[in-house]
This record gives structure tokens, C-alpha cells and sequence, in this order.
């Protein structure tokens, strides 16, 4: 492939692996956001230099990992999540994004790690509405770094 036909790979083919959690359907979601990270700065105002303040660079922060997709029944990875929060028992998780080109082959993906669950959300249920019933997965995580195949 020459320089001339290069297109960016597509945003909507990708799957989660979670440590441990295998089933049918378990890593296929509709959303996966949280995928950045933002570095934040110190200001030092020096004595006798007014024209400028130093930035100093802080530790980096990652926002949570939030993962959206149709309702499972009897899903490991919920379980997990659902044990974490109502039993207080944490066992972190690495989990991997892997973004997939058009032949479903790997392209590159994301190692998240330390993942442990903060937050779980189901859609509200409306009797007017015809949508499928989403449960959203909020995870918090200490970084993730990039995975190339």
C-alpha cells in the first residue's frame, strides 16, 4: 500500500477482553469510552520574572473506562462487577480494547490496567419507548498503554 491509499481504520469494529471472563457475547459492546488520558499542570510564579509564569507537568489523569452494550443474562463480566460493588470485594482486572480492521483482523489495542468496577447503570424502563434495555459498566483504572500487533 503506498502513501496515496492510506485510509484510517474505522472506529466501529472493535472488542473488550477481560482477565478471566470468557462467554458468548462477553466482550462485544456497542461503546467504549474513557480511552484518554490528560496531563495537568503546576503554575510557579517565579520572584522577579513577571513576564511568564513556569508550568510544571503533574501526575497524568485518566478518566474512567465506561463499556455500554445490549443486556447479557448471566454475564461473568457483570457478576464481577456486581459482586465488586455489593460485596465490597475487589479484584482488579486488566482489560484489553482491540480495534479490528475490516476482515476482523487485529490492528492495535489498548491494555487498561488495574480495572476495578465503580459504577453499574441499566436504561430506564419506559413503557412508551421501544429501545433495547443497556447496561453501562463504569470502571476505574490506574493507565492504559498502547498494544501493537
Amino acid at each position: 500500500m503506498n502513501e496515496y491509499t492510506y485510509f484510517p481504520p474505522v472506529a466501529f469494529k472493535f472488542h473488550v477482553f477481560a482477565d478471566d471472563i470468557e462467554g458468548d457475547k462477553e466482550g462485544s459492546f456497542q461503546e467504549v469510552l474513557g480511552l484518554n488520558v490528560k496531563m495537568e499542570t503546576e503554575d510557579i510564579q517565579e520572584g522577579g520574572e513577571n513576564r511568564f509564569i513556569h508550568k510544571f507537568p503533574k501526575a497524568p489523569k485518566y478518566p474512567n473506562l465506561i463499556l455500554k452494550r445490549g443486556m447479557l443474562f448471566n454475564s461473568p463480566l457483570i457478576e464481577w462487577a456486581s459482586n465488586s460493588i455489593g460485596k465490597f470485594s475487589f479484584k482488579p482486572k486488566t482489560i484489553l480494547v482491540v480495534l479490528l480492521d475490516v476482515n476482523n483482523q487485529a490492528l492495535m489495542g489498548w491494555n487498561v490496567v488495574n480495572a476495578v468496577p465503580v459504577g453499574l447503570q441499566l436504561s430506564d424502563l419506559k413503557a412508551e419507548e421501544n429501545k433495547l434495555m443497556i447496561e453501562s459498566l463504569e470502571l476505574a483504572y490506574d493507565y492504559f498503554e498502547k498494544v501493537k500487533w
